[in-house]
């Protein structure tokens, strides 16, 4: 297991949507190089992950449990979409700077939440996240796994 693995498989759900944030805020300042550079490829490099991550999010979006923070997460990653598209189009570091400050700004929301202990309470909750005592090693309440062997 890599070095990145391992720490995102200590990390809350809330904490690998910050993650995701700070990748796409990377992508956005290797698209800004990129474009000051005059490489078109890595601009597109730059900006296809950025959508993607954007589409990854927008896909976890649950409308049917989040109501109006999902509707309105929904149409913020629609914008900020818009933005990445018409960066890329016009060649445009000030859209592309425009579409960091906002992710930036909801990225700072997702990092409080993702420290507050009620949100954490709840996330145990509704979902098969636990807090992970260490990486390398398993929960100490999962199950012990069955010693099957085998031969050829």
């Amino acid at each position: 297991m890599s070095y990145q693995q391992k720490a995102i498989a200590g990390m809350n759900p809330v904490e690998l949507i910050v993650a995701l944030y700070d990748g796409m805020i990377r992508f956005l300042y290797r698209a800004i190089q990129a474009i000051e550079a005059g490489d078109i490829a890595e601009r597109r490099i730059a900006i296809k992950r950025t959508l993607d991550i954007l589409m990854h999010l927008q896909s976890r979006l649950r409308m049917d449990i989040g109501g109006k923070s999902a509707q309105a997460l929904s149409e913020f990653y629609a914008a900020i979409f818009a933005l990445c598209i018409e960066g890329s189009r016009l060649a445009s570091t000030a859209r592309l700077k425009e579409a960091i400050a906002c992710v930036r700004d909801v990225r700072e929301a997702w990092q409080i939440v993702s420290k507050d202990p009620e949100v954490l309470e709840l996330l145990r909750q509704r979902s098969a996240w636990r807090p992970a005592a260490s990486p390398s090693l398993p929960h100490p309440s999962s199950e012990p796994e069955s010693t099957a062997s085998w031969s050829a």
